[in-house]
């Protein structure tokens, strides 16, 4: 299950997504996250496919991997729809004992659901497509203009990459405690959801450990290469927008403008 998370994890690729400014690719899932929360309808879910569905189709990552990663999510999942079904009052469908299902409840469950699956596949889609290099130098162009209000741009754009980094690596050093744990006699799987939750009680410590470990060495390498953070620092490849890059993000806007325009227009 720790294997199917997708959040962080980079796919190496030559496809026009790919090769797309990352300063442009971090913008337009900006739009897209904000496009997500303003919509009120299912019609413009449908657009919402067709632009991930495109964007896998173009960038050519593999479907089984792309689904792999809503995995992980499916008891969140479980637990939106089940507080949206019998907490959301209105027209009353039916009962389950002494629990009442509405209509509104159903059509909100099923709203939120999508929206939180488009959510974590959308936002992927942007560490699945962008090197953690490539990442950290379009964070840092975007807050540069912060800089003069004393914010530390490229400090705190290498700290988000390396936090999204770390995650699959964290969770494939979790798999490796578990397994050897299960190996001297560790139940993670019987027994309710408590007895689970404090079977994973004693991960804890040894993953602080190794996760302390592993900041240490990735310091001491930091240093070992001179790395005195972002002043006079130079770069090998410059970011540079591109005509392609101008197009992609004129495009996004007017698309995400006409997806989010269905919630003023009554269809």
């Amino acid at each position: 299950m720790l294997k199917d998370i997708t959040i962080g994890q980079y796919f190496p690729g030559d496809s026009i997504v790919h090769k797309l400014d990352p300063r442009i690719k971090i913008i337009i899932i900006g739009l897209f996250i904000a496009s997500l929360f303003l919509i009120d309808s299912f019609l413009p879910y449908i657009f919402i496919v067709l632009f991930i569905g495109t964007v896998i189709k173009v960038a050519k990552l593999p479907l089984k991997f792309i689904l792999k990663g809503i995995k992980p999510l499916v008891f969140i999942i479980m637990i939106t729809l089940a507080i949206n079904i019998f907490m959301t009052k209105g027209e009353v469908l039916f009962y389950i004992g002494p629990l009442t299902v509405s209509k509104e409840g159903l059509y909100t469950a099923a709203f939120m659901a999508l929206r939180l699956i488009f959510l974590i596949t959308g936002t992927s889609l942007l560490t699945l497509t962008t090197s953690p290099i490539a990442l950290t130098d379009g964070i840092e162009k975007l807050l540069n203009p912060f800089k003069r209000l004393g914010l530390p741009a490229h400090e705190l754009a290498m700290m988000m990459t390396i936090a999204l980094r770390f995650i699959p690596t964290l969770l494939e050093e979790t798999d490796k405690i578990m397994k050897a744990q299960m190996a001297r006699g560790a139940d993670f799987e019987s027994g309710n959801i408590l007895n689970r939750a404090k079977n994973l009680i004693p991960l804890l410590v040894p993953l602080f450990i190794n996760a302390f470990r592993r900041a240490d060495e990735l310091a001491t390498a930091m240093e070992a290469r001179c790395y005195r953070g972002g002043e006079n620092r130079t770069r090998l490849n410059e970011l540079r927008l591109k005509k392609t890059d101008i197009v992609v993000m004129t495009s996004m806007i007017i698309y995400f403008a006409l997806i989010v325009s269905t919630r003023y227009i009554d269809l």
